[in-house]
C-alpha cells in the first residue's frame, strides 16, 4: 500500500467509525510521515519501523505529540491494515509531564477583552463564558443558542458527546446584534440559491433541506464560501480555527500580557475562576464535559487562595539589606546587577 492509498484508507475508516474530520486529518498526517519512514526501511519489522520512527521524533517533539503519532500508527495497523503490531513495550508511549494549565484572572480577562473588537471579541467572550473548546465554539449553530433560558447546547463534543452549559447574560445584547448580522448573510445566501451548509453524521442525506434552514446555519459563518475538502462542494463554512487564536495573540501583545494565550486558555480560565468563586468540582466537570473528574481536578491546583495565605520566609526576615529605589537600565548597570 503506497502513501496515497494509505491516506485514502485512513479517511475511509475514520468516516465509517464517525471520527471527526480533525481526527481524520491528524491521523492522515502522521500516517503519511510514517509511510515515508517505513519506505526507507523496507526490510525492518513493523515493531522496528515504529520504534525508529518514534525515536527520531523524541528529541524534537513534545510527549503529547509523540503519543498522538503513536495513536495514529496503532489505528493504522489495527483498524486499517488489520495487522497485529506485536509488543511495543512501555517505551513507546512517552510520559507526559504534569503541567498546570495557563489561565487568566477576571481582571486579566477584562483587559484582554477590552483590547479586542468585532467578532473575535464576541467569540472570546463566549468561549470564556461557557468553557467551550475551540472546535465546539466554531461548530455552534443558531439552534444551539437559547437566549431565553441562557443555555448553550454542545452537539457532538469531544468523544461525540452532547452537553449543556451556561450562556452568560452579559452577552444578551451582543448576541442579539450578532444574530441580526448573521441573518443578513443567511438571507443573502438563500437569495443567491447557495449550496446548503454542511450537516454532521449523515443528517444531510436524511434531511436534504435542513442545510438551507435558519436553525442549522453557523453561529460564526465565514465571510466567503469555500470548497469542502471532503465533498468538493462550494459552500459557506464556519470561521477558520485560526481566527480567534490570532486575535487573542495580537490583543495579548497589545496589552503586554505576560502569558502565552490560546483559545484553550479561555477554557482553562472558565474552569479555574468558577472553582475560585465557589462552584463544586462536579458542576465544573459537567459544564466542561470531562469524562473523568481527575481531568477537572487539575484546576484545583490553579486556585491561588492557598498560596496567597502563606507568608513567605523572606517576609519574616528582619534587617534585610534595602534594594535601590530606582533601577537603571544602562548596559553597565544591568551587567553588574545594579
Amino acid at each position: 500500500m503506497n502513501t496515497t492509498e494509505a491516506r485514502t484508507a485512513v479517511y475511509d475508516v475514520c468516516r465509517v467509525r464517525r471520527l471527526s474530520r480533525h481526527t481524520a486529518d491528524t491521523y492522515a498526517h502522521w500516517i503519511t510521515r510514517y509511510c515515508q519512514h517505513a519506505k526507507a526501511h523496507p526490510s525492518a519489522s513493523s515493531e522496528d519501523k515504529i520504534r525508529t520512527f518514534l525515536e527520531a521524533m523524541a528529541p524534537h517533539s513534545a510527549a503529547a505529540t509523540q503519543n498522538q503519532a503513536l495513536n495514529a500508527i496503532v489505528f493504522f495497523y489495527r483498524d486499517v491494515l488489520r495487522q497485529p503490531i506485536g509488543n511495543l513495550g512501555k517505551w513507546a508511549r512517552a510520559k507526559r509531564p504534569a503541567r498546570l494549565p495557563s489561565w487568566l484572572s477576571p481582571q486579566e480577562m477584562r483587559q484582554l477583552l477590552d483590547a479586542m473588537q468585532g467578532i473575535p471579541k464576541l467569540m472570546a467572550a463566549l468561549a470564556y463564558g461557557t468553557g467551550l473548546r475551540l472546535a465546539e465554539l466554531l461548530a455552534l449553530r443558531i439552534k444551539d443558542i437559547d437566549l431565553d433560558a441562557h443555555l448553550v447546547t454542545v452537539r457532538g463534543g469531544k468523544g461525540d458527546k452532547d452537553r449543556i452549559t451556561c450562556l452568560p447574560r452579559a452577552l444578551d445584547l451582543p448576541l442579539h446584534q450578532h444574530l441580526q448580522r448573521v441573518k443578513a448573510i443567511y438571507d443573502r445566501d438563500r437569495a443567491a440559491s447557495a449550496n446548503p451548509i454542511y450537516l454532521p453524521s449523515g443528517l444531510e442525506r436524511k434531511f436534504p433541506n435542513a442545510g438551507r434552514e435558519w436553525p442549522w446555519f453557523w453561529l460564526f459563518p465565514a465571510m466567503n464560501e469555500s470548497t469542502d475538502p471532503e465533498t468538493k462542494i462550494i459552500r459557506r463554512h464556519h470561521l477558520h480555527e485560526d481566527t480567534l487564536g490570532k486575535a487573542l495573540k495580537a490583543s495579548a501583545d497589545k496589552i503586554s500580557l505576560p502569558k502565552r494565550i490560546s483559545a484553550h486558555t479561555l477554557r482553562h480560565s472558565f474552569a479555574t475562576n468558577l472553582l475560585s468563586s465557589g462552584a463544586s468540582i462536579t458542576q465544573v466537570q459537567e459544564l466542561l464535559g470531562h469524562t473523568s473528574i481527575e481531568t477537572t481536578q487539575v484546576y484545583l491546583h490553579c486556585i491561588p487562595q492557598f498560596a496567597q495565605t502563606i507568608t513567605s520566609p523572606l517576609d519574616a526576615v528582619t534587617n534585610i539589606l534595602p534594594f535601590p529605589s530606582s533601577i537603571s537600565t544602562s548596559p553597565k548597570s544591568l551587567a553588574f546587577g545594579l
